[in-house]
């Protein structure tokens, strides 16, 4: 099953897709108060049929959630920054406001001209977990999507701590839904690429990830409670454009996508403020 969110007036609902049409079930925070008894809703969704094309789409999440990043998570791009492999999982956070949906124009950050791509898988969490085992924590993943974890080189460079690289406005890119875990029984085995202008950038495999997803949200649980519709992102493969040589970043114009093979793609214009 796929899920949208879009916005209808002043309510956030929450659709299955269904042909390129949306069957809309619920509204977004009644959806994420009870997501198991909700799929159920949506599996019977029949009525109230939107075409995508005319929707104002929305960040499927509520607004509590809490979105972790596994940084340098692929061996080949931690070698390629020249960073040391982590021994457990190095998580940073984004805020949920720095979201964007498929389609969304990406403004670059004023002070930051080299804005960079990061092609992710995400995981989204479906149940209370706390302290739990790798497997207990797959068995609570909702569902995929495709993430761009856009990156404002400078500022992340400039500090230990990379909160304002991070987190520079619409510069998280998630869709162009969520699909439900059922529909993928081995996230572990997706291939991932992202495109500047058609060209790709990079071609990695979720095989590569040096800790998965299930791995990431049970070392997380260790000392934070996850909630439903909280996010992970599980980290980028190789070929980002800080390192190639020369550098090479995004600029007003681009479009970048990010596709991910059982999910689909992301694209995104990058323009200036």
């Amino acid at each position: 099953m796929k899920l949208i969110a879009y916005q209808k007036g002043d309510r956030r609902i929450i659709a299955r897709v269904l042909d390129n049409k949306a069957l809309p079930f619920a509204n977004l925070d009644e959806f994420w108060a009870d997501p198991q008894q909700s799929l159920v809703a949506a599996a019977q969704a029949r009525s109230g049929v939107e075409a995508i094309a005319d929707l104002v789409q929305v960040p499927p999440l509520p607004d509590t959630a809490r979105v972790l990043c596994a940084g340098l998570n692929y061996l080949a791009h931690a070698q390629e920054a020249h960073f040391k492999v982590p021994e457990q999982p190095d998580i940073f956070a984004r805020w949920r406001s720095t979201l964007a949906v498929d389609g969304q124009s990406i403004p670059i950050p004023p002070r930051d001209n080299n804005f960079d791509w990061e092609g992710e898988l995400a995981v989204v969490i479906g149940k209370e977990l706390r302290d739990v085992t790798p497997e207990a924590a797959q068995a609570g993943f909702l569902g995929y999507a495709c993430f761009n974890d856009l990156s404002a080189r400078k500022f992340q460079m400039a500090s230990e701590r990379w909160a304002l690289g991070k987190n520079t406005d619409s510069s998280g890119p998630l869709g162009p839904w969520i699909v439900t875990a059922d529909e993928i029984p081995n996230p572990d085995l997706l291939r991932i690429q992202t495109r500047v202008n058609g060209n790709t950038v990079q071609d990695g495999n979720t095989s590569d990830l040096i800790f998965s997803g299930a791995k990431i949200a049970a070392y997380a649980s260790g000392a934070m409670t996850l909630k439903p519709g909280d996010l992970i992102a599980t980290g980028t493969p190789d070929g980002i454009g800080a390192t190639r040589k020369p550098p090479m970043f995004l600029h007003d114009g681009d479009t970048v996508e990010v596709e991910i093979e059982q999910i689909g793609r992301i694209t995104n214009r990058i323009v200036e403020r």
